[in-house]
């Protein structure tokens, strides 16, 4: 996996910033060595430094822009509310960050996409942040009493599931057009959580 946003160094960094400028500009086919080192007025070997091939380039943009969907609901999790309210404020996150990455830029949204698409270890990877994070609230919640779970890890990826509609990229953008999208997804919310029951 590539190194963590947060951890790289800052010329890796600049490196990813100048391959998302070239995607926003030219599309995924210029995510490649030689152009970001194109762009940045260095060598290539410079940029083969950090990234070994394009494709771990690549990798790298698609997990740097699944990072900035998880970095907001980071704090949710440790926040101060009660379970219930963290459990359902993080997954109205979650469909609102995958809504706003969807359809507030669609063509770059689709350049990603299909970077995605290349590297599904990045994608796997993001998906189990999601459910650890759940089954951290969920274990939260049982700790003070909210609910009863047997088991955290299995809840979490159902409810996921049970909500996929609102936060998958595919189902969003098929979607776009529906108004009532958040009012539904409240309800389910509500369902949801409910359903978790008392201890």
């Amino acid at each position: 996996m590539p190194e963590a946003p947060a951890t790289a160094e800052p010329a890796a960094l600049r490196m990813l910033d100048a391959a998302e400028a070239l995607i926003r500009r030219h599309g995924p086919a210029k995510a490649t060595v030689v152009d970001v080192a194109r762009a940045l007025g260095m060598s290539h070997g410079n940029v083969y430094r950090h990234f070994p091939s394009k494709a771990a380039l690549r990798e790298a943009v698609v997990a740097r822009w699944l990072h900035a969907v998880v970095e907001p609901l980071e704090p949710i999790v440790t926040g101060p509310e009660e379970a219930p309210a963290r459990l359902a404020r993080y997954i109205r996150t979650l469909a609102g960050l995958k809504r706003q990455k969807v359809l507030g830029d669609p063509e770059l949204f689709a350049a990603y996409h299909l970077l995605a698409e290349e590297h599904r270890d990045a994608v796997a990877a993001h998906v189990a942040t999601l459910r650890q994070h759940v089954a951290t609230i969920l274990r939260q919640g049982q700790a003070a009493g909210d609910w009863r779970v047997p088991d955290p890890d299995a809840t979490a990826q159902l409810l996921l599931e049970a909500t996929m509609r609102f936060h998958h990229p595919h189902l969003v953008r098929e979607q776009a057009a529906d108004e009532t999208a958040p009012a539904r997804l409240e309800a389910l919310l509500a369902l949801l959580v409910k359903g978790l029951g008392p201890a």
